[in-house]
């Protein structure tokens, strides 16, 4: 954190009844996996946000029998609004390496690995006092 940061809590917005029960299905799966667990009070609130996940596009025709190429949207990604909390935590300036480099590294192998990382972020362990 900066120095000198006072602790941010901000309030949540009222989620109407369909994406009030995603939430809590949401949040059910990841206590159910120990990826969060319930705690009693904290300094520092963020408030939840729901947004329809884009999976897919199907082509219809409209009024005037053209074909318009249309997302679907099937699911829902519940995440947390961490902007205020990202103004105030310290910023890591460490360069990430330019693609180039990184292919000039990785010509020539013989092995490679490719990991998945869809839920890896939620697998990031972090110290209670941190």
């Amino acid at each position: 954190m900066e120095e000198e940061v006072k602790p941010i809590r901000q309030q949540q917005k009222r989620l109407n009844p369909t994406i009030l029960d995603v939430v809590k299905k949401e949040v059910t799966k990841l206590l159910a996996a120990s990826i969060i667990y319930p705690i009693s009070d904290s300094q520092w609130v963020s408030p939840v946000q729901v947004v329809p996940k884009k999976s897919g596009m199907i082509v219809i025709k409209n009024q005037q029998d053209e074909l318009v190429p249309t997302r679907i949207q099937n699911s829902w990604r519940v995440y947390i609004d961490y902007r205020r909390l990202n103004q105030e935590t310290r910023k890591d300036h460490f360069p990430f390496p330019f693609i180039d480099q990184v292919l000039e590294k990785l010509s020539g192998k013989s092995h490679y690995c490719f990991l998945d990382g869809f839920s890896g972020y939620m697998k990031i362990y972090i110290a209670p006092e941190d």
